[in-house]
């Protein structure tokens, strides 16, 4: 069961906070810019915590909505055990999934989310996801102060938290369909080149998605890949071109997508946040696109199997949107 499609599912609403960076980026609107990493927190963790229990409080104010009116919270992050999703709903009486596919986490969540208002009888579902730089760079490579020196193929991990609301009730965007990704391993064990770890997860899931719903390329006015980088976009054109046959052009990167060249962030964005950032807070507000395929990409790895010297394994689930 590689793909699937959804019947009346909605995507009605959204609600970002941005990271100090992030909210003077390429952006073209946020909800809230923190003004620190802190957050008024005293360690980057809870203020990551604090980011996702804003976003999901948020969503809900916007929406004239409580607790009560949701049936499921679905999400996760990149902190160990998905701690900051998981104390962010310690103080949100909603049934939480916790889920983890690292930077793809968000359209899995879309996934998970759109399967229970399918075929359970539920009918509104927040899916969560958020990334913080400073506390992801201390658990998979070294902390900011350490001050190692990072590849030109490093990406920077975004600082942001993302609440969006799913929905049985017509609204602005239809969910489609979806591609579950399949985890995918090249032999590459370099933690700083995650673009070459997960470019071909992304053309395998591009590839299966299109053969499962008999599509062409041109299907789609866009395909946004999650966090590739630069140097890791430019991979998933070749490889798709090498192993697929398919000649990617209307794409755009997500980790390319957020920041400016001034900013000096290596080959660009990375992190589950990425992705839904720069969806919702730059391609949508142009209104320019209407058949939408997400990919979010994600390095399924840790501290201890790279240290290890193992090849890092990596995922890729696909999302299609329809703006209406």
């Amino acid at each position: 069961m590689a793909s699937l499609k959804f019947n009346n599912i909605y995507l009605n609403d959204w609600f970002t906070i941005t990271g100090p960076l992030e909210s003077n980026s390429r952006l073209k609107k946020v909800d809230v810019k923190m003004n620190d990493y802190y957050y008024g927190e005293k360690t980057f963790e809870k203020a990551q915590a604090k980011m996702q229990k804003e976003v999901i409080l948020k969503v809900l104010e916007k929406n004239h909505l409580n607790n009560m009116d949701i049936d499921l919270l679905v999400g996760g992050d990149l902190l160990d055990q998905i701690s900051a999703t998981s104390y962010a709903a310690l103080d949100t009486p909603i049934s939480f999934l916790g889920l983890y596919s690292a930077c793809a986490t968000f359209p899995e969540s879309l996934i998970v989310g759109s399967m229970f208002l399918n075929d359970k009888d539920a009918h509104k579902v927040i899916s969560i996801t958020s990334s913080h730089n400073l506390g992801a760079e201390r658990q998979f490579r070294y902390p900011i102060e350490y001050g190692a020196p990072r590849p030109h193929t490093s990406t920077f991990t975004a600082t942001a938290a993302i609440s969006a609301l799913l929905e049985k009730e017509k609204g602005k965007i239809k969910v489609e369909s979806a591609t579950i990704g399949k985890v995918t391993e090249m032999g590459i064990k370099d933690a700083n080149n995650m673009g070459a770890v997960m470019a071909p997860a992304a053309a395998r899931t591009l590839y299966e998605h299109l053969q499962d719903l008999k599509r062409s390329l041109n299907y789609y006015d866009l395909i946004l890949t999650g966090d590739l980088g630069c140097f890791g976009a430019t991979l998933f054109k070749e490889y798709a071109k090498k192993q697929y046959n398919l000649d990617v052009k209307k794409h755009l990167d997500a980790g390319c997508e957020l920041y400016l060249k001034s900013q000096e962030v290596y080959a660009g964005g990375s992190g589950p946040a990425c992705l839904p950032l720069v969806l919702f807070n730059k391609i949508l507000p142009l209104n320019k696109y209407k058949k939408i395929l997400i990919i979010g990409t994600g390095a399924l790895h840790s501290k201890t199997f790279v240290n290890q010297k193992s090849p890092i394994p990596a995922i890729a689930h696909a999302v299609s949107l329809e703006v209406l």
